[in-house]
């Protein structure tokens, strides 16, 4: 069997198999443990007496492998692929072992000079070290630090085993010399620094790898005429490739360089001495914060060191600066705006950025750093344990929490790698269908769900009191009990002076502003009762709007909202028994003013922000059935009918949008649930305006009909002001012409009076508003055609009329609501549609006009214009049609209303390749989180140049990007890059 499976067979007690002493939880049908005796009976008969022996001796690796077999298809495809690989790992000692995949890589990567040769060995590294460590870890021979840290070292040997092949193939080509050809990276001057948590040796299962790459110009190691900035950048994008290109054989680590000094500006491999400058001339605390665990990770090593020497300074600074400390106040703010909403969700909770989440601890333990650091050197490691440990030595926490947050921060990383062990994905999320859930805490080895959650809740909780903890200690947090008098004939000096010390530029006009508001100036604040409830919540408020970005701007926002809103004095209550929704308006305020003008003409949607469930989990269909069956149950008419559903949408909308501002929601999961609520709201008008209909007009014999979203609605990608693309078709039995009520009408008049009648319900403003707009343009023959279709007509204009653009705009169709037994008919004609066999040069011809008669239409010049922009989200949904109609006659599982799940599906299909697939649901993924907030937040375009702070700081926190500088940078290269995959896919130039 050769190597793997005898290394270290004779010390059978330290065996990996001898040490395994924890697995998954095997479900009731042992689902997985028929998985693996099924794959034992098809492998080599003596491998398989191999594993069977060591099931026989050690019974709980069939529980571990059952486990992988149920759970992870990942770590199974690692397992079924090799069986020698398993059996050899079972039988060796595990530590001795990763050691030789770690030394046998490098040996390997020496004997070669082929690029595909050095790509395999690279692969073979990461899936080996993969498998390996995910045994160690699930099987509980290696704590969990142990775990991050092998996983740290892998891709620490990647990055080195990479690097030094490319330097030997330069040196073969002649452009590169070394003193040490044996390691030709000794004293090259070019050398790569560990970032984030592969800096701190806390890489978790599935990440990417944050890289920042540094060049001495002043090196000798080019031969004459070789320019070293053009010759190092090529070395590094030849590095990337190498590490992160998907092949037959996978990847090995997705790299992350947009960590470097000004990303939008530098190349991706930047000088030392520009570096260096650029540090200390124009450096933020972020910045400052991400070097804290800045690593060299390979190259010159001796380089790295000089340079992070040289860097100390501005790291660790002797004294706090004004503006460190107003960073580090704005980054808890901006994380505990909503602290108070105490309920922790299970499913669908981020365990890293969630509430009580990884980065809590990390961030607990790093913001003491930037403050107390530059003195005490003791506080300066990498990691985030080492650092709680220092902490607590040092008395800047007690025991008790640093103990506590040890374990709830090791139990959640064992969490994080569980999660990305099933698919190989970067997520932190937790399923959010309980099923699943309780599928996944088996596999954490609990016995079920309330097990799992019980215990994860637990820590959640710790670790949110002592985050929360640390902010209310905070000596620098102002106080309410300030000096704030706004009498009615003139300007109280000395709150002057408190305005200007709170942060106020202009003092004078927020006076004034005040003392207009206590005047009973606007309509909202006259009466004895507003009066009284807003005077003693303007502290309050002052307080509030001192802590935003602009103090000054939130003050005229805030202004403009009093003189927009309608009954405050129900809100005034509200706010003054809640204080914590003080902090939310004004964040509402400085970022998102359409859903400030909300909240201004429908306060009323502020009631579900003081609800418990507020950050558990978003409501699923049936749940919001019962809380709209609630809140209509006390209409007394039709009209009190359409105002319930009005108040129900706007307060669950204004409910998704609060999350998404918080944090708590993804991009994702706030289309999913805008849609799932638009949703569910069509289904019960649709009922509702049938059977109001029908008291006048009676019912067609057999009538079915079936409402129909495309668009934003039928891929479930909407967002706060999505209109709702809809179609109505219908069927009845002919032979009965009209309908039976006391006003009778014929088929046709029927359907199409019931749909005017059901779009009035959606779109008709009552005290209440409007709950959506509807655009039906896209039904059969457009505006010129009738709103509602017969489906016989339905079928034959698709099969013989519709234009190519109907088709793609029909790839995105999905049954919203519809007559029992209805839908499956509409769907089997629409599949039929969309698979038949199509000339692919004439779909593509189509296809590219389109896009430019929309570009010449629309305009695709502006980046932050996401959906015309070139490269854009028109780009991505195009080719995702594109896709389905070219190939879906061959590969109906193409189908899919979604167009990131379509891109997903084209490349497990073979359809597209890896790189396309790659460019294609990134690009997805950061448009639809950027639209969301773009969305939400305002009414018309975005302007960078006069949008403020905070909004281009959300969405760059949307992006999981630094800074907007970053950001828009990111935007440019990702809409190029969609552009040139639109282009390669589609195979013309738009």
């Amino acid at each position: 069997m050769g190597k793997q499976t005898t290394t270290n067979v004779v010390s059978s007690q330290r065996s990996l198999a001898a040490r395994i002493v924890s697995a998954p939880h095997p479900s009731l049908e042992q689902a997985g443990r028929a998985r693996l005796d099924a794959w034992l009976g098809s492998i080599d008969a003596l491998i398989r007496s191999e594993l069977q022996q060591l099931l026989l001796d050690h019974p709980i690796i069939g529980d571990l492998l059952g486990g992988i077999a149920e759970s992870s298809p990942y770590l199974w495809e690692l397992v079924s692929r090799e069986p020698a690989r398993i059996a050899g790992f079972l039988q060796c000692d595990p530590d001795a072992r990763f050691s030789e995949i770690l030394a046998q890589t490098l040996t390997s990567i020496e004997a070669i000079a082929d690029e595909g040769d050095a790509s395999r060995i690279l692969r073979r590294l990461k899936a080996d070290a993969a498998l390996l460590i995910a045994l160690c870890d699930i099987g509980g021979v290696w704590p969990v630090m142990q775990v991050t840290r092998a996983l740290t070292q892998c891709a620490d040997m990647a990055v080195q085993s990479a690097l030094r092949f490319l330097l030997r193939s330069t040196m073969a080509e002649g452009k590169f010399k070394s003193a040490d050809p044996s390691c030709p990276e000794r004293d090259c001057g070019y050398f790569v620094l560990a970032m984030g948590k592969m800096g701190a040796y806390e890489l978790n299962y599935s990440s990417d790898i944050d890289l920042m790459v540094f060049f001495d110009p002043a090196s000798q190691v080019l031969l004459p005429g070789i320019e070293p900035g053009p010759f190092f950048v090529r070395m590094t994008r030849s590095l990337v490739k190498l590490l992160q290109a998907r092949t037959d054989d996978g990847y090995v680590f997705r790299v992350d360089l947009r960590l470097r000094p000004d990303p939008a500006s530098t190349q991706i491999a930047m000088s030392t001495t520009a570096a260096i400058g650029y540090y200390e001339s124009l450096g933020q605390n972020w910045e400052r914060a991400a070097l804290i665990k800045a690593r060299s990770c390979a190259g010159d090593l001796s380089a790295a060191a000089t340079f992070l020497d040289e860097l100390a300074p501005f790291i660790w600074r002797k004294h706090l600066d004004y503006a460190a400390i107003s960073d580090i106040q704005a980054m808890k703010r901006q994380i505990h705006a909503y602290k108070g909403h105490d309920e922790i969700a299970v499913e669908g909770h981020n365990i890293k950025l969630g509430r009580g989440g990884i980065r809590e601890i990390e961030f607990f333990a790093q913001t003491q750093q930037l403050i107390a650091g530059g003195r005490h050197s003791e506080l300066r490691d990498r990691a985030t344990l080492v650092t709680l440990a220092a902490l607590s030595a040092g008395s800047w926490i007690d025991a008790e929490a640093a103990r506590e947050l040890d374990e709830a921060y090791r139990f959640l990383r064992i969490v994080e790698n569980r999660l990305q062990m099933i698919a190989d994905e970067q997520t932190h999320t937790l399923p959010d269908k309980p099923e699943v859930l309780s599928q996944f805490a088996r596999f954490s080895g609990f016995p079920d769900r309330e097990a799992f959650a019980q215990i994860l809740v637990s820590y959640l909780r710790i670790v949110q009191r002592h985050y929360a903890g640390l902010f209310e200690d905070d000596p620098t947090r102002r106080r309410t009990d300030r000096t704030l008098i706004f009498p009615a004939e003139t300007d109280h000096h000395e709150t002057l002076d408190t305005l200007t010390a709170m942060g106020f530029r202009q003092a004078l006009i927020a006076s004034a502003t005040v003392r207009r508001w206590l005047s009973g100036h606007y309509r909202t604040l006259r009466g004895e009762f507003a009066q009284a409830e807003f005077s003693d919540l303007v502290p309050l408020l002052i307080e509030g709007v001192s802590r935003s970005e602009d103090p000054d701007r939130t003050l005229i926002a805030f202004d403009r909202f009093l003189s927009n809103l309608h009954g405050g004095v129900r809100l005034f209550s509200l706010m003054r028994r809640n204080p914590d929704l003080v902090a939310l308006l004004v964040r509402v305020l400085g970022m998102a003013p359409r859903m400030a003008d909300i909240v201004a003409q429908f306060p009323q949607v502020m009631d579900g922000l003081i609800d418990p469930s507020f950050f558990a989990m978003l409501p699923d269909a049936p749940k919001l059935r019962s809380r709209l069956d609630h809140a209509k149950a006390q209409s007394r008419s039709y009209e009190e009918f359409l105002d319930f559903t009005r108040i129900f949408g706007q307060e669950n909308m204004f409910l998704i949008g609060t999350r998404i501002l918080s944090g708590t929601v993804s991009a994702e999961q706030a289309g999913e649930a805008y849609a799932r609520l638009a949703d569910v709201l069509i289904q019960d008008l649709h009922g509702a305006v049938g059977d109001d209909f029908s008291r006048i007009y009676g019912r067609m014999e057999g009538q079915q009909s079936v409402v129909l979203a495309l668009g934003k609605l039928g891929g479930r990608e909407m967002t706060a002001s999505s209109d709702l693309d809809l179609i109505m078709i219908y069927d009845f039995e002919q032979e009965h012409a009209e309908s039976s009520g006391p006003r009778s009408l014929s088929g046709s008049q029927y359907f199409a009076r019931l749909t005017h009648r059901l779009i009035s319900a959606l779109t008709a403003q009552t005290n209440y508003g409007a709950l959506y707009h509807v655009d039906m343009r896209l039904r059969p023959s457009g505006r010129s055609g009738p709103v509602a279709t017969h489906l016989v007509a339905f079928e034959q204009y698709q099969e013989n009329e519709a234009w190519t653009w109907e088709h793609m705009a029909l790839t995105r169709a999905r049954v919203v609501s519809a007559t029992p037994g209805f839908a499956e008919r509409v769907e089997h004609v629409i599949k039929t549609v969309l698979c038949r066999p199509r000339d692919l040069d004439v779909l593509a011809d189509d296809v590219v006009e389109m896009r430019r008669a929309i570009a010449l239409e629309k305009g695709d010049r502006e980046r932050w214009d996401l959906k015309y922009a070139a490269g854009g989200l028109i780009d991505l949904e195009f080719i995702a049609q594109y896709l389905q109609l070219a190939h879906a006659s061959q590969h109906s599982g193409i189908l899919d209303t979604s167009t990131a799940v379509a891109f997903e599906k084209a490349w497990r299909l073979n359809l597209i390749g890896p790189e396309d697939a790659e460019i294609l649901r990134g690009a997805s993924r950061l448009y639809h989180n950027l639209t969301q907030i773009l969305r939400l937040c305002l009414n018309g375009p975005f302007d960078p140049k006069t949008a403020g702070a905070e909004l281009p700081g959300l969405l760059a926190r949307a992006a999981d990007i630094p800074d907007f500088a970053t950001l828009d940078a990111h935007l440019i290269e990702v809409q190029a890059k969609v552009r040139e995959s639109f282009t390669r896919i589609i195979g013309r130039n738009p």
